[in-house]
């Protein structure tokens, strides 16, 4: 789904030296821990080297595409454990601010969860059918609903100025709960669009750079899309709920565009996938949780800027991805 003003964070292009190995501590009220690995780090490396190569024509620059690529294989013994869950994981400009587009509808789904689990949002069944519409058809209006919700925020007519900065703290119940989480680097406090905000919505764009829009990064999204795929995500039962909504079928003949046109182009019959894409007219990412015939497991997230239309750039990172993860189990 197209969304409003499809501004993205640009930087100087980065080399694609593996980083060392080293381990980040588990955060606040979370039990993973992710150790970059020189393994993957190869694997993504080779992946943004192949797609700049394949892709030049067209322009595809460095600072154009972020990866994230987590393995989970042999972890599924571990849902949902009390124990500290160690996984690998790799990146190419992970920690590169991004509009996430509709991506940033996995940030909610996870929020209102947590709001019923608290007992601060009633679980009702027209909440349900927002949290459905928001992930499985990316309903922006959906969204919009359960933004009021997390928050205590309606859209509106203009406010004084006072008023719009007591609208603007209400507004940022989301990021302070994944901020307790130890999430860096992003920003979520923003109702996607399809035409565009208007009066305190455009009031608090004007007035609170550079958090005017939402932000993500691969690496955040990557570790809260681990959280679900592993339970870990506010409850064992709340994360199964919501892979329910995520998981996709790529080969459907028919439908389901987020599972037939990003990372699920990639896949060869038996593979799994849960995702949730995200596509404007200047950006086209998606978050994917994959589980291959042979057993391996992956969460891939990959967003790309200014080649919104170029719907190969993203399968061709995962195809080389899956190509390296199978080589390495061969050995």
């Amino acid at each position: 789904m197209v969304l409003w003003l499809s501004l993205t964070a640009t930087v100087p292009a980065q080399s694609l030296t593996p980083a060392p190995a080293r381990a980040t501590p588990p955060m606040p009220g979370n039990s993973l821990e992710f150790i970059s690995s020189p393994r993957l780090q190869k694997i993504v490396d080779r992946a943004v080297e192949n797609a700049l190569a394949q892709f030049a024509g067209r322009k595809l620059g460095a600072n154009q595409i972020a990866v994230t690529l987590v393995d989970l294989t042999g972890k599924q013994g571990e849902l949902g454990a009390d124990a500290i869950l160690r996984v690998e994981q790799g990146s190419y400009r992970g920690q590169e601010q991004i509009y996430p587009a509709s991506v940033i509808k996995l940030f909610y789904l996870v929020a209102i969860h947590q709001w019923m689990e608290d007992g601060r949002v009633e679980d009702t069944a027209e909440v349900r059918r927002a949290m459905r519409d928001m992930i499985v058809e990316s309903y922006n209006e959906a969204t919009g609903y359960l933004v009021d919700l997390l928050t205590g925020t309606t859209s509106g007519p203009e406010l004084p100025p006072a008023q719009l900065e007591e609208w603007y703290e209400k507004r940022n119940a989301v990021n302070r709960y994944f901020a307790s989480l130890g999430y860096q680097w992003i920003n979520a406090n923003r109702k996607p669009w399809c035409e565009g905000p208007y009066g305190r919505e455009m009031q608090s764009v004007k007035a609170h750079a550079p958090n005017h829009r939402n932000w993500l990064t691969t690496d955040a999204t990557a570790r809260l899309l681990t959280e679900i795929a592993t339970g870990r995500a506010v409850t064992v039962r709340r994360s199964g709920e919501m892979m329910e909504l995520l998981k996709r079928d790529p080969f459907a003949e028919s439908g389901d565009n987020q599972a037939r046109s990003y990372t699920g182009l990639a896949l060869k019959p038996g593979a799994r996938l849960w995702s949730k894409a995200g596509w404007t007219s200047e950006t086209r990412h998606d978050a994917a949780y994959v589980e291959l015939p042979d057993g391996k497991r992956f969460v891939l997230v990959t967003f790309t800027v200014e080649h919104a239309n170029e719907r190969e750039i993203i399968p061709a990172v995962a195809r080389v991805v899956i190509e390296g993860l199978q080589q390495v189990q061969s050995r």
